[in-house]
């Protein structure tokens, strides 16, 4: 359905509808050894988006790429994937390759009609992607425990799971985790432990916030 803007915020609604429909949850089963990452960077008065891959064990970049923005600026509270998404997902083809899983920073099915970011470029590029966010949009969670690794179900209107509020790092605040497409919210939790061994973010999403934009 593409991330274009359909000109309404009705319009949109319907589309993010359409394509949560299509999210597929699963187990992520196998060793993710390569993982993308994905973020948005301001540089002066000017929006980019930038796309990493990152190794494991070492968490060395492998490679980078970053897209102009356009009108990434203008967030519209819930439709984010419509002002984001199509810098994204240029920057992530500009990539050349396609790691086991993506991060995204941003929402997955954590989102009023369960496409948030993650999801919305998940299900477009048919890639497992895991959402990262600093808050939530919908759905409530008690505080997890405070040592790193201890987590608690973000739990939506009809008592589904949708998401996890994980402790990363101990003594941090924490991370809003969800699956974006073809992984669960276990899998999702995992791999964002996996990859967060020493700060609160996944290194796949620092890496893409540290890239150099010329």
């Amino acid at each position: 359905m593409g991330l274009s803007y359909p000109g309404s915020e009705e319009a949109a609604e319907r589309v993010q509808r359409a394509v949560g429909a299509r999210v597929e949850l699963r187990v992520l089963s196998g060793e993710v050894r390569r993982a993308a990452g994905a973020a948005m960077c301001r540089v002066g008065d000017r929006w980019w988006a930038c796309a990493v891959v990152v190794g494991f064990p070492d968490f060395n970049v492998l490679g980078s790429a970053v897209a102009a923005a356009g009108e990434a600026q203008e967030y519209r509270p819930g439709l984010r994937a419509f002002f984001e998404g199509p810098a994204l997902m240029r920057a992530l083809e500009g990539l050349g390759e396609r790691p086991e899983v993506l991060f995204v920073r941003g929402h997955g099915i954590c989102h009023p009609r369960r496409c948030g970011l993650a999801s919305h470029v998940g299900v477009e590029l048919r890639w497992p992607a895991v959402g990262c966010a600093e808050r939530l949009l919908c759905g409530c969670a008690e505080e997890p425990g405070a040592e790193r690794g201890q987590w608690v179900p973000v739990v939506g209107e009809e008592g589904e799971w949708i998401g996890a509020a994980v402790r990363v790092q101990r003594g941090a605040r924490p991370v809003y985790v969800s699956p974006g497409h073809l992984c669960d919210v276990e899998s999702a939790v995992a791999l964002t432990l996996q990859w967060a061994p020493r700060f609160r973010w996944p290194e796949p999403l620092r890496a893409a916030r540290q890239v150099e934009v010329r």
